[in-house]
């Protein structure tokens, strides 16, 4: 069967994807920490709303994602991927020119549609579609580039806005968003073929590929449980870091430095699943990631002093969370109805994404980081144990790929 990418190199495929990946990323889930300041200077437009229009765009994003994966499942990923850099630059030329906050938020509207076609959850679907059972190294290949984006795009950004305002700077990024995003991602999904049919590789795992598996319905709600917790309590962490460290004694300066190893944990914790993934069940993936997201804030709720371990360890699990949230539903259901499910799991955790910052936001205000930092943990842990219970339900569906 006829690929979408036709005779491309695979690495050719994900470093295109990568590129978009990276700038998707680094112009909307990324964006107000660089952004945000020099915007509110300029405008003198509330800070939480400005930052706010993340919320608005994933809010965005959860909502189309079920109709996201049903147009993947039937045209491929072609469509989506091109609308969303379209999306994205539309969105990014809207905040460039917003004279009023409410067109701000209305921008962000346009950039949420751009997610919700443009970044992981699409793209693992789009992957599934193209190269069915075998897409969980292209999977976690593409992960690694995405580790990248606050790297390459916060320097990138703030020298733009140092030497040419916030403005230009989002018109830029608007720029190549159509001249290198959109023409890498034509140039590499091609088109649509019939569903890639399901075979065993090495680093694929047999899974069903139709009808439906034993207990399926609580599968997929307790998977897309899993998933929105490791999301909420992850984006609570990411945004909430610094006064979490804070809280610890820390101060903001060595804070900001152990700040800066969260990325790398993520992004080496992707690597070592990239080298040893092929001999075990994603859902050992999944497993390892919520545990290490537990463990790494019980170090931090019980204060432990070493926090450069502790940020490793938390950012470990969270950067091969994302590799799961991919890889585990296409292992378990197959690459057939892969692209659907995608959608319909991304629907919640985006919205609890969207809503998990500013819930720990409250939390902090009205309880403080202590109170805030054990809620966390105890989530984290319930999600140990709701991810054991997957386990031990899918282990029927396990047997099968031994």
């Amino acid at each position: 069967m006829q690929a979408e990418a036709g005779p491309l190199d695979r690495r050719v495929v994900i470093t295109a994807l990568g590129i978009a990946q990276i700038l998707a990323w680094g112009t909307s889930f990324y964006f107000p920490a660089v952004f945000a300041g020099p915007i509110v200077a300029d405008t003198g437009w509330p800070l939480g709303v400005v930052v706010g229009g993340t919320s608005i765009g994933l809010l965005v994003a959860g909502l189309i994602s079920p109709q996201v994966g049903r147009i993947i499942d039937r045209h491929g990923g072609r469509p989506v991927l091109l609308a969303s850099s379209l999306f994205y630059a539309a969105g990014l030329a809207g905040i460039a020119a917003a004279p009023a906050l409410v067109i701000y938020l209305s921008a962000w509207v346009l950039l949420g549609i751009g997610m919700g076609t443009g970044l992981y959850d699409a793209v693992f679907a789009a992957l599934g579609r193209l190269y069915g059972s075998e897409a969980r190294t292209p999977i976690t290949n593409l992960t690694l580039f995405g580790g990248f984006a606050s790297t390459v795009c916060w320097p990138l950004s703030a020298f733009m806005i140092e030497h040419a305002g916030w403005r230009m700077a989002c018109l830029a990024y608007a720029g190549l968003h159509l001249l290198v995003a959109l023409p890498l991602q034509m140039a590499v999904i091609r088109r649509a073929p019939q569903p890639a049919a399901a075979h065993v590789s090495v680093d694929a795992e047999p899974a069903p590929t139709s009808g439906r598996v034993a207990h399926e319905g609580f599968i997929v709600a307790l998977l897309a449980l899993v998933l929105s917790l490791a999301a909420g309590i992850g984006s609570v962490v990411v945004v909430h870091l610094l006064i979490f460290l804070q809280a610890r004694g820390v101060q903001l300066a060595v804070a900001v430095s152990l700040g800066t190893l969260f990325g790398p944990a993520q992004v080496g914790a992707r690597v070592v699943e990239r080298l040893l993934g092929s001999r075990y069940h994603p859902i050992w993936t999944m497993i390892g990631s919520c545990t290490l997201m537990a463990f790494g804030l019980l170090l931090l709720v019980g204060h432990f002093p070493l926090l450069i371990l502790v940020i490793v360890l938390y950012g470990a699990g969270y950067g091969v969370s994302w590799i799961g949230r991919g890889t585990l539903p296409l292992a378990l259901f197959g690459p057939q109805r892969f692209p659907r499910l995608m959608g319909k799991l991304a629907f919640p955790s985006l919205i609890v994404q969207a809503l998990a910052p500013s819930a720990g936001a409250l939390a902090v205000e009205a309880s403080g980081a202590d109170i805030t930092i054990g809620a966390l943990t105890l989530l984290a842990l319930i999600n140990v144990l709701l991810i054991g219970l997957l386990w031990a339900v899918c282990r029927p569906l396990l047997a099968t790929d031994t």
